[in-house]
């Protein structure tokens, strides 16, 4: 083992926003002090309630994803168990998500995008309920 993952970041034109965004969908502190990152206008954090950590990195030419063009791939992208899909879809839709792909209503996942366009996946959590959506 080299080494282990310490967060996962996300390029995005608005450090805190989104990671204000990511925060109403997971729970969590934005900007938890931490000695591994230095905060400031251009990098912001997110600690959640597992120990995952998001940073978000500015990035002033920042041009989105364009899902599912593979001239702009998605980069990443995060799956997040919810208990009901449609309640949750309401939830992301209200921060400011948009739906990319609904499916046929037989499989248990969804598409969204977040406010700057890095797709994510609403997946039917079978195991239990999450906190995050309820």
């Amino acid at each position: 083992m080299i080494g282990n993952l310490q967060c996962v970041v996300l390029d995005c034109p608005a450090p805190l926003e989104l990671a204000q965004f990511y925060q109403s969908l997971l729970g969590g502190t934005v900007n938890q002090p931490d000695p591994r990152w230095s905060l400031d206008d251009d990098w912001a954090t997110l600690h959640t309630g597992s120990g995952l950590v998001l940073a978000f990195q500015r990035v002033d030419d920042y041009r989105p994803p364009q899902w599912p063009d593979p001239a702009r791939p998605q980069q990443f992208h995060l799956d997040i168990g919810v208990e009901d899909l449609d309640r949750a879809q309401r939830q992301v839709l209200a921060l400011g998500a948009t739906l990319l792909d609904a499916g046929d209503g037989t499989r248990g996942w969804r598409v969204y995008a977040d406010p700057v366009g890095h797709p994510f996946c609403l997946v039917r959590d079978l195991t239990g309920p999450a906190d995050a959506v309820t």
